[in-house]
């Protein structure tokens, strides 16, 4: 109906002259007296034209509309064509349409191409850097002082963020870098706990860790990084307390990390899993990137895992990370 309307206001010009025009005929037929089923033969024959031409006009406006709307769903811009047009000012928009998306996509290919450049130099940049860490590292573990021990430490804290420099990297092409088969999730998390066994005892945080007697269909690299993170956000949040590690006694195959340390302010949770948004605690910081828990909740998205955030603040915070599986019938 909306097609129908359309047209009718688009001939409608066309209409109007034509419904003149049948009048002015009939006027000078009636004024020379003519017979009135000549008169009526003759407005017959012109509504009969009239209707025929309108309907293979309607069928050709018809086909037109339907190509416009299939190339609006199904657009590709190296393959755009608009249906042709005998109409000279239509072509005209037509050309500069086709010009326009030239023009775009052009820019998107510039884009494209300085975006693969600067990935390229970032990531070549994050393999390189690991070199020198490496000899800092030797350097500083050949003689035991608090000094070195300090250093120690803040060098700990370059690794991880080199290691979230090449893994937000990686998040642009993460289907293609993802092993997907059944893992223990205990030995999971056992290698992100491990990686920070030093800080628990540095910052003397308890860690209460119960068997998680778990298997669960994943990627074991990038679900080690999502852990690693969210002790990582434990750690530099609890001063004193504890960090416990089990599974949720409620929710099925949800994997629970709470801890005692600041919480976070209720009104900055709704938004805690956006890009570079760092809330009230994290401003506080003045070190909080925004980054962690968006790369978290990207990457769990991705694994077909679910996290979610309970905070009180000066109680604590629970994380849990939902790794149900998701049964898939393959039958006919």
């Amino acid at each position: 109906m909306n097609v129908f309307l359309s047209y009718i206001k688009q001939k409608l010009r066309s209409i109007i002259f034509i419904i003149i025009s049948t009048c002015i005929i009939l006027i000078v037929f009636s004024l020379y007296s003519l017979p009135l089923e000549s008169v009526l033969y003759v407005a017959l024959l012109i509504g009969l034209f009239t209707i025929v031409v309108g309907i293979i006009e309607f069928i050709s406006f018809y086909k037109k509309y339907t190509r416009l709307n299939e190339l609006k769903n199904n657009i590709i811009l190296n393959n755009f064509r608009f249906p042709d047009s005998n109409d000279l000012i239509i072509s005209k928009y037509q050309e500069i349409i086709d010009a326009i998306a030239n023009d775009r996509l052009n820019i998107i290919n510039e884009n494209e191409r300085a975006l693969s450049d600067m990935m390229d130099y970032y990531t070549i940049w994050a393999h390189q850097i690991k070199t020198p860490i490496a000899a800092m590292r030797l350097i500083l573990q050949s003689e035991n002082s608090s000094t070195n021990n300090e250093l120690l430490e803040q060098l700990f804290k370059i690794e991880q963020y080199v290691e979230m420099v090449l893994h937000y990297l990686k998040t642009e092409s993460l289907n293609s870098d993802m092993h997907i088969k059944t893992y223990s999730l205990d030995s999971i998390v056992k290698q992100a706990v491990r990686k920070y066994s030093k800080l628990f005892i540095r910052k003397k945080i308890k860690l209460n860790y119960e068997e998680l007697n778990c298997n669960v269909l994943t990627d074991e690299k990038w679900l080690v990084f999502v852990i690693e993170q969210i002790l990582s956000n434990s750690l530099k949040y609890t001063n004193s307390g504890e960090i416990s590690i089990y599974m949720d006694d409620k929710l099925p195959d949800t994997l629970v990390i709470e801890d005692t340390g600041i919480g976070i302010e209720k009104e900055d949770l709704p938004r805690i899993f956006e890009k570079g948004f760092t809330g009230f605690n994290g401003r506080l910081d003045k070190k909080s990137t925004g980054i962690g828990l968006f790369l978290c909740k990207r990457i769990l998205n991705n694994l077909s895992h679910t996290i979610s955030i309970e905070s009180e603040v000066d109680k604590g915070t629970k994380i849990k990370i939902g790794l149900d599986k998701i049964d898939i019938d393959v039958s006919d």
